[in-house]
């Protein structure tokens, strides 16, 4: 398959992404059973994220150990490293990276199509809405409404490790800009202004300065695919360009 996520994330990220199931290796025990009363296709879902997420810290060169949910549900990832996994109909990603490289790293899938009716005012400032509306305007082949519900989901994933907090979806306010992309696949930016009071945790990530976020989306081959690093201190990581 194309690698989609991978094009969105720096050089120091391990990427494992894979259309359908993966079926080996199994899952540990501890694993299986925090699924074993779910549906069948969130057991697979679960268990391909998992084999997707061992095969990016056997490339950091982490050995296998189980990956138990976290109060997010999110995983629990081994000290040291930080991650996210993510999927949608037929896609699986896992990627992960040392923490002396980024602070926080968050991905999202999303199948690239429009948010339910009803779902856009819950997950949404009107100002975003008033964005989604010129955005919609100038390209309408683009699902801008479901890139930003995918965005905000990556956010979460970076804020949540470091702080252990709730952020709603009114809490950051999202702002896209679309660039030049091959034949089939869009691509940008998005940036992100935090709406409330930052905690310590994130102002240390960021060396005690301003926290300005900016990711990237993708949406291609029937997905709408967002990501957002954030360097650790002093890491000199670049975002991707």
């Amino acid at each position: 398959m194309t690698p989609l996520m991978r094009r969105l994330l720096p050089e120091q990220v391990e990427v494992t992404e894979v259309r359908g199931e993966l079926a080996a290796p199994p899952l540990f025990p501890e694993e299986a059973a925090t699924v074993a009363r779910a549906v069948a296709k969130r057991r697979r879902e679960f268990a391909t994220g998992r084999r997707c997420a061992r095969l990016s810290l056997a490339a950091l060169g982490r050995t296998a150990a189980p990956l138990l949910p976290g109060p997010s549900g999110a995983p629990c990832w081994p000290a040291g490293v930080v991650g996210a996994i993510s999927h949608c109909d037929g896609y699986r990603v896992a990627a992960v990276a040392h923490d002396r490289d980024l602070a926080g790293l968050g991905i999202d899938a999303e199948p690239a199509g429009p948010l339910p009716d009803g779902v856009l005012d819950a997950v949404s400032l009107p100002e975003e809405r008033a964005d989604l509306a010129r955005l919609t305007s100038a390209a309408p082949h683009i699902p801008w409404d479901r890139l930003l519900f995918s965005a905000k989901e990556a956010v979460y994933k970076v804020w949540f490790p470091l702080t252990l907090k709730p952020l709603g979806f009114e809490d950051a306010r999202l702002r896209f800009t679309r660039e030049p992309g091959a034949a089939g696949l869009e691509h940008g930016t998005f940036s992100v202004r935090l709406l409330v009071p930052l905690p310590p945790e994130l102002i240390r990530a960021a060396d005690g300065g301003a926290v300005d976020l900016t990711g990237r989306w993708l949406v291609g081959e029937g997905m709408v695919l967002t990501a957002l690093t954030l360097p650790a201190v002093g890491s000199g990581t670049e975002r991707p360009a």
